[in-house]
Formats: structure tokens, sequence, C-alpha cells
């Protein structure tokens, strides 16, 4: 009876440890974390991830993306040359070295923001864009209301402590999320060293994971004596984007290691399934009096999804399309969607259009037909 007591205790006890590995995640000692999977904005982790912070220099984040946004609208160019006022060389805290007067391209400012964590060329850019560092604030508050970060305030373009100048960690993932849909800065938030003012300066990356962490690829540290150690840390391995937040990290260690704990996580129990990319063809449709008998099909998007490593469970795919479709037929026509689902829910839709233009049969087109089947 003894042995089958200890035994029931030994399983009650092994069965609990199971239960508790799966519903505790990483251990991390900051204020507040949140880990974010990019494509799917699916948080993995968090941890008091809605207390309202001072963010240190991770505002540069929002500052970095409402540039890229002016960048893509043609707002402005690379090569354009952004003039350095009083105020913007008065910037305290770290710079990349502007003087009053002087002119720079807006891509060495980009570089020093995103490399150097320059406060200097934020107001400089922020006058460049704006007119003025107040209005330019204007439009990261109204930026940050767009992306539903309910919990932020930005009085500066670049981080230095101010009162009601706060952020949270969801929402620092937010915008940190956005700005990794452009391109075009990675180019900067990768760099591990560089040198500017014709190689007078050196630049040295604040975010040591750059070159220490497999897969960093960015986005921004930040340090005050409020917002103690901050970073929004991003890594991407096998088409998986992660966005690790930490806010108010005892020390500078400390930021980095809970961001290595956080992304080592997301790596380990996570990935993204892509079953189809965008322009994919994904079957063809008879077409009705075309000059073509098929049209090639493809899907308008890709999709993704995030799914736990050990869920074995596939995506199911469902394709939805008439059995014909009447010519003529134009490329891009949405002619049916692609629906998919896991665990017998729907996950996702994709939409199925047409691969190329067919134009419909003239009445020489009919009469050749005939012609050729009359005497081949």
């Amino acid at each position: 009876m003894k042995k089958v007591i200890c035994l029931c205790c030994a399983l009650f006890i092994f069965i609990t440890n199971i239960a508790y590995a799966e519903v505790t995640g990483p251990e991390t000692s900051a204020k507040s974390v949140l880990l974010m999977e990019q494509s799917t904005g699916k948080v993995l982790f968090e941890n008091n991830a809605d207390e309202k912070l001072p963010i240190a220099s991770v505002t540069k984040i929002m500052t970095m993306l409402l540039i890229c946004e002016a960048l893509d609208e043609g707002k402005i160019t690379m090569e354009d040359m952004v003039p350095v006022s009083e105020r913007a060389m008065s910037m305290g805290g770290s710079t990349m070295f502007l003087a009053a007067g002087e002119e720079l391209s807006v891509y060495e400012m980009l570089k020093g923001i995103a490399v150097a964590s320059a406060n200097d060329g934020c107001v400089a850019m922020a006058e460049y864009i704006s007119g003025s560092v107040e209005g330019f604030v204007d439009e990261m508050n109204k930026k940050a209301q767009e992306l539903g970060m309910q919990n932020t305030n930005f009085i500066n373009t670049n981080g230095l402590d101010e009162d009601n100048h706060y952020s949270t960690a969801r929402d620092v993932a937010l915008m940190s999320r956005e700005l990794l849909r452009h391109d075009r800065i990675f180019e900067f938030t990768t760099i591990w060293t560089d040198k500017m003012h014709d190689g007078q300066y050196d630049l040295a990356n604040t975010n040591k994971l750059i070159r220490f962490y497999q897969g960093a690829n960015g986005l921004k540290t930040g340090s005050t004596s409020k917002a103690l150690c901050c970073i929004s840390a991003t890594a991407k391995r096998n088409d998986m984007q992660l966005i690790a937040v930490v806010l108010g990290a005892a020390t500078s260690n400390d930021r980095f290691a809970d961001a290595r704990t956080l992304l080592d996580y997301g790596f380990a129990n996570y990935a993204v399934d892509k079953p189809v990319e965008s322009g994919e063809e994904v079957c063809t449709v008879p077409v009705v009096k075309g000059r073509k008998e098929n049209v090639p099909v493809c899907a308008k998007n890709e999709f993704s999804y995030l799914t736990s490593k050990g869920n074995k469970n596939a995506c199911e795919t469902e394709i939805i399309l008439p059995e014909e479709i009447k010519a003529p037929v134009t490329k891009g026509q949405v002619v049916g969607n692609m629906v998919f689902r896991a665990d017998g829910e729907e996950i996702g839709e994709v939409e199925l259009v047409a691969g190329e233009d067919i134009n419909k049969k003239s009445f020489a087109d009919i009469i050749g037909e005939l012609f050729n089947r009359l005497f081949g």
C-alpha cells in the first residue's frame, strides 16, 4: 500500500511539474518585458507589459519610422542635405557631433541616429521634415495612435528624460513591428562600426547584440537615470522575425541578458510556416471564349502563421474558385480565395488573382478554329 501511495505521489509531482513547465516562460529581471513575432503580431511572452515607463532612446524607433515614411512618400530623399540648427547642436547625451550651420545628408543623419543614438540628429531631422521639433512630436503621437499605442505619449524626439514622456513594452513592440516593415532600416541597424564626417569620427553600435547574437538585426537601445536600461532587440532566423522589448533593466548587461533570454525562448519554442508566397501560382482555371484555354491563378499576398514547435497539426488549405471564368481576363483580377485552417479553426485568407491577361476570342479567331477543325 505504501508503494502505491508513493507511486501516486511521484506521479502527481511529475504531472504537476509538466503543467508548470508548460505555463512558465523565460525568467527576466527588468521591470517590463514582451516578446512578439513580427509577421503575425502574436505575443509569445509578456510580463508587466502595460506599465507606463520612460523608454529613453528607444523613443528613436518612432523617429526613424517617420523618417522612413517620409522617404517612402517622396517627401525627402537620402541625398537631401539637412541643415543643423543651434537647437540641434545643443542636444546633450549621445550625439553625432553636429555643428550649427553645417549640413549632412539624410543618409548620414539616419545612420547617426540608428547606430550612435544621436540626439542632435533627431532634432535636425525633425526640423527638416516638419519645420519644428514640436510639429514632429505631434506627428509621432499621431502615428502612435494609428498603431494602437494606447499607453504612449511623446514629448521629444530622442527620449531624454522629461515629465509625461512614456510608453510601454507592448507599445514599443507595436512601433518596432511597424519600423521593421521598412527594409531599408536594416542597412543602418545592422552596422557594428562605421565612420562619419569624412572619417573624423568613429561610430559604434550601442546594441551589442548585433555582433554577439545570431540573427540580430536591430533595433534600438536606450538608457537614462529615470528609464534605466532599455532595448527593443530584433533578430531573424529561419524566416521568423522576433521583437524582444526590455524596459527598466538595472544595468546594460541585464538588458542584453533579458533580450537574449526572450529571443532564445522564442526561437526554441516557435516557428513561422509560410504555406504560400506572394505571386506564387497555385493552380489554373479554364477560360470561356478566351484566346487561351486556361489562366494561371496566383496568390495576391503571402500568408504566414505562427506555430508551436511541439504542434504537429499541419495547416489545411482550401482553394475556392469558380469552375470557369469568362474572357476577357485582366492580370491581377480577383478570381477566388485561399482559406487556411489549423486545428479546425480558420486562421487566415488570401485572395487569388489572375496571373496574366487573356483576351476574348475575336470573330476571326472563331473562324480560324472552325477552319482548323474542318481541315486539320
